[in-house]
C-alpha cells in the first residue's frame, strides 16, 4: 500500500478512488465530446437498451445513482449535441423517456471501448478484470452500495483504536461534543 494512504480510513480510500476514477474518465472521454457523468449516462442508456429497456429520466436516475434534475439537465445537453433524444411517455405525460440516436450509440460504443482500457489499467494490480481478486472486490463494493445511509441516525459509539485501525482526527470540536 502506498504510504501516502497509511492511517487512512476506508471513507477517504472510497473518496480518493472515486475521485481518480472520475478524473481518469473525464479526460479519457473529454476527446468524444463527454464528460463522466454524460458518460455514466450514455453507457447505462447503452446497456439497458441493449436489455430492451427504454427508461425514463427516472428510471435512469435509478439506475446510475444520480439525481434526477441533474440526469434532466444532462439528458438536455445530450439531446442539444444530438446524441440522445427525449420524449414524452404517451402512458404517462410526466415521464420522459431516452433514447440514444444513432450517433449517440456510435458516441456511446467509443467511450466504452475507452473506459474498459482504463478500467483493466484500474485492476491489473488485482489480477485483471477477471481474477479471484477483481471478483471479491466487486462483491465488496456492492455489499457497500446495498448498505442504506441515513446522515440521521446517531453516530455510533466511538471504539478505542487499535493497530490494525490507527487513529484519525475527529472533526467534532469541543462544542459539538
Amino acid at each position: 500500500m502506498s504510504s501516502d494512504f497509511e492511517g487512512a480510513t476506508p471513507g477517504f480510500l472510497v473518496w480518493r478512488l472515486s475521485m481518480k476514477w472520475r478524473v481518469a474518465v473525464d479526460r479519457a472521454v473529454a476527446p468524444l465530446g463527454l464528460t463522466h457523468a454524460q458518460y455514466a449516462l450514455v453507457a447505462s442508456l447503452h446497456g439497458m437498451h441493449r436489455a430492451g429497456l427504454r427508461p425514463s429520466q427516472r428510471q435512469l436516475a435509478d439506475h446510475t445513482g444520480l439525481e434526477a434534475l441533474y440526469v434532466s439537465k444532462l439528458a438536455r445537453a445530450l439531446e442539444t449535441a444530438g446524441l440522445l433524444e427525449r420524449a414524452r411517455d404517451p402512458r404517462d405525460p410526466r415521464a420522459v423517456r431516452l433514447a440514444l440516436t444513432e450517433e449517440g450509440r456510435e458516441v456511446t460504443r467509443r467511450a466504452i471501448d475507452v473506459v474498459q482500457g482504463l478500467l483493466h489499467q484500474l485492476m491489473e494490480p488485482l489480477g485483471g478484470l477477471g481474477s479471484a481478486r477483481t471478483r471479491e472486490f466487486t462483491r465488496e463494493l456492492t455489499t457497500l452500495l446495498d448498505v442504506p445511509l441515513d446522515p440521521a441516525l446517531p453516530d455510533p459509539p466511538v471504539t478505542e483504536p487499535s493497530v490494525t485501525e490507527p487513529s484519525v482526527p475527529s472533526e467534532r470540536t469541543e462544542e459539538q461534543s
